[in-house]
């Protein structure tokens, strides 16, 4: 779905009787619910796919890439804060949505956002 433009789906017959802007909008924002509600893998996803992250802009996702590419795949969520531009306010909007497969901590590759690993943890 995030590989085509979401204005190239078509909707119906009469799609083009609607603002533009409008339909752009609302295509968008069922891609970010989809892409969401799924999860991305940090490791392998392409920057237009982690600009459709909430908290991620389109700079932050190719400075995301950018680090990996670098430095290797990402261990932990934690190591997405050593990524330039990436700072707290945008790593506590992204980091639930972000999934770290075989990484350092197990809790990385689930939707758990950070900030619950404690919880989880005492529950286990």
């Amino acid at each position: 779905l995030v590989k085509i433009d979401p204005k190239s789906i078509g909707v119906g017959q009469y799609q083009h009787d609607l603002s533009e802007v409008k339909l752009s909008r609302s295509l968008d924002a069922v891609v970010e619910d989809c892409v969401n509600g799924v999860g991305v893998d940090v490791n392998t996803a392409s920057a237009p796919l982690l600009s459709r992250v909430s908290g991620i802009s389109s700079g932050l996702a190719e400075n995301i890439v950018t680090h990996r590419d670098t430095n290797g795949p990402f261990r932990s969520r934690k190591a997405l804060k050593d990524v330039a531009r990436l700072g707290p306010k945008a790593y506590e909007q992204c980091a639930g949505f972000l999934r770290i497969r075989g990484g350092d901590d197990p809790l990385d590759g689930s939707s758990v956002h950070p900030e619950a690993y404690p919880v989880v943890r005492r529950m286990g």
